[in-house]
Order: structure tokens, then C-alpha cells, then sequence
């Protein structure tokens, strides 16, 4: 892509400047490339985890207020008084924010994700108080009030998936979802990818998985929207050699007292951060995502990258990518959900992961859309 002929002074906004977190990576990765082509950056958080890109000037607006909803609003107002003294020619937005004249819709409206996210607790009390703190929470109903204005006011809207455009247009129904452009994320194609079999079984045997165990595997901060519980279910009704591994979260307790209780916390590892994650991958026979709420998974296509059978409930907007046969439709339906990996094991290995040339994806569309605006 040529650099562009007008250089402009743009302003990323997002909470924290940070390089953990795919939303957060993103907005690194894109302030670093909009500096790099030239353009004078500013990136408006509430604070900053990290070392800016060269070029690129944090402007941190602090955090304010004990209880989550005077965060959320703080956040959103000083990043607007920001935004009107900053005199910038083009706000790009990536937060709970208001006047951006474009906005990455990373996770879809919340009102979408109240209503899919409460199967992931079982049915009858723990669900109905999850939902009642969710419908009391002053923080829940800030969220509400940002989304319905921002959705509505912001000149150019791009989604992460067609699954986050559709969601975001059923809440909001005089949205016109033709207007709302989609942009995937790309999985690093040279970073995740498959190796031979002899590397393979190098990298199971460093991490000690014996001869003969099936591997599942999967990807998870949150436990519980993640549909960890129905994989230890499932885990339960599968052959004693299927063995299931977590990279990533903290305080799995509950998780592997109900192993226990289904009899296969031998056959359970909580492996905490994964720094290495392309070697997680390839050491897996399938990797799966039991999500209740996913906006694009970067797992699942990261893992596919990788040679490995990538299965996905249909909450993921990542999932369309995948054969149809590797997509099941309730994470919550635990017979459905052992009989998909039990399947899926017994197939062959994908091979290399090829993006469909007719799908736009990664950084250079965006930055396109950025300097035409800028040009404009």
C-alpha cells in the first residue's frame, strides 16, 4: 500500500494502551502502522500498560471512581474533552465512547450479550442471579446508554464479523447493515502454522502427553462464558484416553472440584498463560471453543492455522470459516457437543490454512479507510 499524500493528526481511543488482549493488540498494532506511514498519533486511554509504538503519544485521561459505572462514564466523557482539544482530523474509536467518526465494533452490542451469555450458567438460581445482578448493575446500564448513542451517531461503522454486524442490527433495527462495512481479523499466517509429525510429537513430548491420549484443547480467560463446564461434562462421556487441556484464566478451584465429581480430574491440566501459543496448538488433536458469546474468535483460526481440527459453537462469529460439520449449535447441549469431538478426532488433520482472498481482513483495510476519510 503507497503511503498517502496528505498526512493526517488522528487520535485512537480505547481504555487501555496495551499489548494483551486481542482488541487491545490491535490498537497497538494499528497505531504503530498509522505512525510508521507518517501520521501524527495520539492514543486516548484511561491508562497505559505498555511502551507506545515510536511516534506514537499516549494521551491518559486516568480512571475515576470506586464502582465500575463511574469508570465506564468517566472514561467516556474525558475522552471526548480529549477528543474536542486535541483538534484532530479523524478519531478512530475501539471503546465505550462517543464522538469517533469511525467505531470497530469489537464485541456487539450488550443487551446482545446479556441475552446469549446467560445459558452459560445453569438453569434455575445461579442463572436468574446472574442475570438479576446484570439488570441491577448501574455500570450494565451505563454500557446501554453508550451503545445506543454510539451505534446511532457514528458516521462509519466496522464490525469484526457478519455475526457482530447482525447482532448489532437486531438490536438496533433502524441501522442499515449495509452500511455497517466487516473486517475480519488474520491469524499471523507465518507465526501459526503446521509443522511435520516428527515435530509434533517433539512438542508432546515436552509437554508429557503419552502415547495414544487424545488432546483436546481450548482457549479461555473466562471459564464460564467460555463453556468450560460443558466441556468437563463432555469430557466425562468420552473414552478414557481423551484428555483435556486450558491455556489461560486464573482460579480454575470450582472447575476442578467438578472434575472431580465427574471422575476425570486425572485426565484435566489448567495450564494458566500460555506464552507459546502456536506450540499449544500443534501439540492438540482438536482444539475446540464451547462459547456462549464470541465476537470472532482469533483461537479458532489460529488454530486451524496450525493444522489442527478446530471445532466452534455457532456463537462465533470466527465459526463461519469453518466446515459445517465442525460447527455445533448449543455449547450448553453436552450429548451434541461429545459426539462433534468424538467424531472430529477420528478425521484427518486440516492442511494449511488459506484466507479466502474475497473476505476482507486484517490491518491494511483499515488504514485504507483511515487515509481516504483523512484525504476526504
Amino acid at each position: 500500500m503507497p503511503n498517502a499524500e496528505r498526512k493526517g493528526r488522528i487520535a485512537l481511543v480505547m481504555p487501555r494502551l496495551s499489548r494483551y488482549g486481542g482488541a487491545e493488540s490491535f490498537a497497538w498494532r494499528l497505531a504503530e502502522v498509522l505512525a510508521r506511514r507518517g501520521h501524527e498519533v495520539d492514543f486516548i486511554c484511561a491508562r497505559c500498560e505498555t511502551e507506545p509504538p515510536p511516534g506514537v503519544t499516549p494521551v491518559v485521561v486516568g480512571r475515576f471512581g470506586g464502582v465500575r459505572a463511574v469508570k465506564v462514564l468517566w472514561f467516556a466523557l474525558m475522552a471526548g474533552r480529549a477528543r474536542r482539544r486535541g483538534g484532530y482530523d479523524l478519531v478512530f474509536g475501539m471503546g465505550k465512547t462517543l464522538g469517533q467518526d469511525i467505531l470497530r465494533i469489537g464485541g456487539g452490542p450488550i443487551s446482545t450479550f446479556w441475552k446469549l451469555s446467560a445459558h452459560a450458567w445453569p438453569a434455575g438460581f445461579p442463572r436468574w442471579f446472574k442475570m438479576a445482578r446484570r439488570r441491577l448493575s448501574p455500570s450494565g446500564w451505563a454500557i446501554h446508554w453508550i451503545d445506543s448513542l454510539r451505534y446511532r451517531r457514528t458516521p462509519h461503522l466496522v464490525a469484526v464479523s457478519h455475526m457482530v454486524r447482525d447482532w448489532t442490527v437486531a438490536a438496533y433495527p433502524d441501522l442499515d447493515p449495509s452500511a455497517i462495512e466487516v473486517i475480519y481479523n488474520k491469524p499471523d499466517l507465518g507465526r501459526f502454522s503446521p509443522v511435520d509429525e516428527a515435530q509434533r510429537r517433539a512438542l508432546r513430548a515436552e509437554a508429557d502427553i503419552e502415547d495414544g491420549q487424545m488432546v483436546i484443547g481450548t482457549a479461555a480467560t473466562n471459564f464460564t462464558l467460555k463453556g468450560v463446564r460443558s466441556l468437563l461434562m463432555a469430557l466425562a462421556r468420552l473414552p478414557e484416553h481423551f484428555v483435556l487441556h486450558v491455556a489461560g484464566g486464573r482460579g480454575p478451584g470450582k472447575y476442578l472440584r467438578l472434575a472431580r465429581r465427574l471422575g476425570v480430574s486425572d485426565r484435566v491440566r489448567f495450564l494458566g498463560r500460555v506464552e507459546d501459543m502456536a506450540s499449544f496448538y500443534r501439540r492438540l488433536d482438536v482444539f475446540v471453543l464451547a462459547t456462549f458469546y464470541d465476537a470472532c474468535s482469533n483461537a479458532v483460526l489460529e488454530a486451524l492455522a496450525c493444522g489442527c481440527r478446530s471445532v466452534s459453537s455457532a456463537r462465533n462469529g470466527s465459526a463461519r470459516f469453518l466446515p459445517k460439520r465442525w460447527v455445533f449449535s448449543d455449547p450448553a447441549d453436552v450429548p451434541e457437543l461429545a459426539a462433534v469431538l468424538l467424531r472430529v478426532s477420528k478425521e484427518e488433520r486440516p492442511g494449511p490454512f488459506v484466507w479466502p482472498p474475497e473476505v476482507p481482513c486484517g490491518m491494511d483495510p483499515y488504514v485504507e479507510m483511515i487515509e481516504q476519510a483523512i484525504a476526504r
